[in-house]
């Protein structure tokens, strides 16, 4: 009894000393103690993820991959498994477990060492908000305390939820709906019970548990939720088993990326780094939907990608990237070599190499999409075998090898290949691609190309492709790169000319010119391409053949500056225009995205709208924070005129001009779900100016008169009527000296694009293609119409125009024929073919032209000024005119 009252004495005294103690700590700590309310409403630092205009995931960005999960869309067994593992007395402490903390405390004294921290699931979260791994006794300290507060300020349901989203899970995981997309590709509720184990064991030591890292540690540490579990009878025996001995499966996935447009995603990124800073954009959570749809988006990209092939195909086959085995003796030109991280120089016959090893070699060349790396394994007479880096053999036709005849220059081609040995050997490492179905040898192109579409109505751009590849070449050449643009200027200098009087019908001599410059003792003498001269010819005619003289001539006709200052009301930068008369054959550089800009104003009326990526930025929980509301054309403030509907239209022209007006507002592209009011776009030029420009450019597109009264000839970009089929396109081919730049622009009413074409070095030019008479034989009547079978020199309608065409293709397929709505002012009236004046015949020396009204001609033509062509002989070219 003598020892009791001590020991009571002690106890108490003790137990005061360590509530002093714990006091004084708590206020020693207490500045450095956070306030846990902020948690009530915490944000979490998520990734930006950007979409098409259709809600498919095209990219994300951020350091920290993390996909918040509500706690009710958790997986039972999930939770089940982390409690077992972590915490499992978690709904039974207030923050903190006196039996973990004894427990570690044994083991402390035992081994001398911290092996047990006793952390709670509430102090591992404290710890992953405001404190570090550090194991220090302070910190533990701290946590403890701050645990308490987050138990009295955050219901249990909360605070397990902020654990599973907050956790840091290894590979830049946080949460563990970000952990099961990383490891395994999947939402958390599609993966299986040692799957959810795996992401279960990874709190305690994200870097060495995960199965990527260590999957041997990471099969251990499984082993060890699963017994907790089944400990804690959240499984059964069978369940444990099963899972147990489930292979690891796990590999590392990126976002899953349903849309690959990385020069789309890019370029949105940029705009929001910009607006928010790169911190705030990449961890703020931001859903940013693009303006862009998937469809056109990949429309384009297939354009590109299908068109810069198939340049790359008719200029012929530059060779293999290398050899495994067989390697050829160096001759004319040294063999290529491969460089590997491992020696294989010793393995010279095919004997040597396995196919494991192949695939080694194989896995160290760039995979570039679409391109898939290959070895050719064997050779017959019209086809070989290889084997893919995806492990799969594949038989390679003949119409997948015929196209390859050897690359000699840009403008000289080999000898068309009769057999596959023509092409290849045994041994050599190549690049295939699959197209329409069928798997084809291939290259990595070095030519360089861009696309961009807009909506004209309000400047939202549908598809952007800056390039061959984003992983490749990161530049954007359709927002980045200024190139000279060739005879696409040409649409807004006859703009400029019509609105200085100029007529469709306005007669323009088309004859060589040279003109003396005095100052430097050099004439210039700019040219047609080719350099074919028609004489007098009606403006309407000189647009549709990319008549360089007229451009000259009515540049004059309208004068230098004023035509350049008339150039700035499409968008374009006065910087960019040169003060020369070179101008007007588009010596200025302008991106393809200005380009498409200035041509929209022809397409939609005259208005000057802007570009732009974004249609919406939504927060992390899917609440609207901001929405485009760009500036419209106002086309429906323009009535189309009936004027143009006369019995001498035939009967397919007054249908669609009819359905036109019908379906006013229809075809004029707003947007009848918004509430918000439309800002008007700047007009800038009148609806009748850029009415009559797009006829002109509609004439370029397609073939005109007829072939047996000789008044038939070709638009230059004659091929996109022919393939696409429709009366309501309008475009423009463009190509520059020496055929460095070549461009394709043009519109349907609901959608302008701009493709260009070029190599990044810009003193090399595109060169010219010969005949490979075994693609012609696969369509003999129509090979020079589209695709790698095209023969002459490149230019614009042949390099840019099939990609415009084929995006064309896709975009207006479900679209109906619809016309642009006539505007008022405008009226119709029959000319004579030749000279433009009135006439009162009807035959074929006759056509019906558009003209603003008050300027249509009021003379007719008489009897002997007419010319019919069908009783002509050969034209001959006219005689230069000397300027001096």
């Amino acid at each position: 009894m003598k020892y009791i009252k001590p020991l009571i004495l002690f106890s108490f005294l003790s137990g005061v000393l360590g509530v002093a103690a714990l006091v004084g700590i708590y206020f020693y700590i207490k500045p450095d103690l956070p306030s846990v309310t902020v948690l009530k409403d915490v944000r979490l630092q998520t990734p930006m993820q950007i979409y098409t205009k259709d809600g498919k995931l095209i990219s994300q960005y951020g350091v920290k991959r993390r996909i918040p999960v509500k706690l009710e869309d958790v997986p039972q067994e999930l939770i089940d498994a982390i409690l077992a593992t972590e915490d499992s007395r978690f709904y039974e402490h207030h923050g903190i477990d006196p039996i973990g903390i004894v427990r570690a405390a044994v083991s402390l004294v035992l081994t001398g060492e911290k092996r047990q921290g006793a952390s709670t699931l509430t102090m591992q979260l404290a710890r992953g908000f405001f404190l570090t791994r550090e194991k220090t006794y302070i910190r533990k300290v701290k946590e403890i305390f701050i645990a308490l507060h987050m138990e009295q300020e955050l219901t249990k349901q909360e605070i397990l939820e902020l654990y599973l989203n907050k956790i840091e899970l290894g590979h830049r995981a946080f949460g563990f709906g970000a952990a099961a997309q990383v490891y395994y590709g999947k939402p958390l509720d599609e993966l299986t019970l040692a799957q959810l184990a795996t992401i279960a064991g990874l709190p305690k030591a994200p870097s060495v548990l995960n199965p990527i890292s260590r999957p041997d540690r990471s099969v251990e540490r499984r082993r060890v939720v699963l017994l907790r579990m089944l400990d804690e009878q959240y499984i059964t025996k069978a369940q444990f088993d099963e899972a147990a001995s489930a292979p690891v499966t796990a590999r590392k996935h990126g976002a899953e990326i349903e849309v690959d447009a990385p020069y789309l995603a890019d370029t949105i990124y940029n705009e929001m780094v910009e607006i928010y800073g790169k911190e705030e954009a990449e961890t703020g959570g931001y859903q940013v939907y693009a303006t862009a749809t998937s469809e056109l988006q990949i429309a384009a990209q297939n354009a590109v990608i299908r068109n810069l092939h198939d340049y790359d195909e008719r200029h012929g086959y530059k060779g293999p990237l290398g050899y495994l085995w067989d390697k050829p003796k160096a001759q004319d030109s040294a063999v290529p070599e491969l460089t590997l991280s491992f020696d294989i120089s010793a393995r010279t016959t095919r004997g040597t190499w396995d196919e494991t090893s192949m695939l080694m070699a194989l896995a160290e060349i760039p995979h570039i999409k679409p391109l898939m790396p290959a070895v050719v394994l064997t050779v017959n007479e019209q086809s070989i075998e290889v084997l893919g880096v995806d492990g799969q053999k594949r038989e390679i036709t003949w119409d997948g090898l015929d196209w390859a005849r050897p690359y000699i220059t840009d403008f000289r081609q080999g000898s068309d290949p009769t057999t596959a040995a023509d092409v290849t050997q045994a041994g050599a490492v190549i690049y295939i691609r699959e197209q329409e179905g069928q798997w084809r040898i291939s290259q990595l192109p070095e030519v360089s190309g861009a696309f961009v579409a807009l909506n004209p109505n309000n400047g939202a751009v549908e598809a952007v492709v800056g390039g061959y590849s984003f992983y490749q070449s990161q530049f954007n050449r359709a927002t980045q790169a200024k190139r000279q643009v060739g005879s696409n200027i040409k649409p807004f200098v006859y703009a400029a000319a019509i609105d200085s009087g100029y007529t469709l019908a306005s007669i323009i001599n088309d004859a060589p010119i040279n003109q003396w410059n005095a100052a430097t003792g050099v004439a210039w003498r700019p040219q047609n391409s080719p350099a074919e001269y028609d004489g007098p010819i009606r403006m309407r005619k000189a647009l549709g053949k990319s008549k360089n003289v007229v451009s000259v001539r009515l540049l004059r006709g309208v004068g230098l500056r004023e035509t350049a200052q008339y150039l700035t009301r499409f968008g374009f930068d006065p910087d960019d225009i040169p003060l020369d008369e070179t101008v007007s054959l588009g010596s200025s550089s302008h991106t393809p995205l200005e380009l498409v800009r200035g041509m929209s104003t022809i397409a939609n009326g005259g208005y000057l709208v802007n570009p732009h990526f974004i249609n919406k930025v939504l927060d992390e929980n899917g609440n609207e924070l901001w929405r485009a509301n760009p500036v419209w054309a106002c086309n429906r403030c323009e009535e189309a005129s009936e004027a143009d509907i006369s019995p001498e239209n035939d009967e397919q022209d007054i249908e669609a001009l009819l359905a036109a007006e019908l379906n006013n507002d229809v075809l004029l592209g707003f947007d009848e779900e918004s509430e918000e009011e439309k800002v008007i776009a700047p007009q800038v030029i009148s609806s009748q100016t850029a009415f009559l420009v797009g006829e002109m450019m509609r004439t370029a597109v397609r073939a005109n008169g007829s072939w047996n009264k000789k008044t038939y000839w070709l638009g230059t970009g004659w091929r996109a009527r022919n393939i696409l089929g429709r009366t309501d396109i309008a475009g423009k081919t463009g190509t520059t000296n020496d055929s460095r730049d070549t461009w394709f622009s043009g519109f349907h009413k609901d959608i302008v694009a701009t493709a260009w074409v070029g190599f990044d070095n810009m003193s090399r030019q595109l060169g010219r293609a010969t005949r490979n008479q075994n693609l012609i034989n696969k369509n003999p009547e129509k090979f020079n119409w589209i695709g790698n079978a095209l023969i002459g020199t490149e230019d614009g309608a042949k390099a840019a125009g099939p990609a415009w065409i084929r995006f064309m293709q896709e975009a207006l397929e479900d679209k109906p024929h619809s016309p642009m709505p006539v505007p008022e002012g405008i009226m119709r009236v029959r000319i004579d073919r030749t000279s433009g004046k009135l006439t009162k015949r009807t035959d074929h020396t006759t056509l019906f032209e558009y003209f603003l009204q008050g300027t249509e001609p009021t003379t007719y033509v008489r009897d002997d000024e007419v010319v019919d062509p069908a009783e002509q002989d050969e034209e001959t070219t006219p005689e230069p005119e000397e300027i001096f």
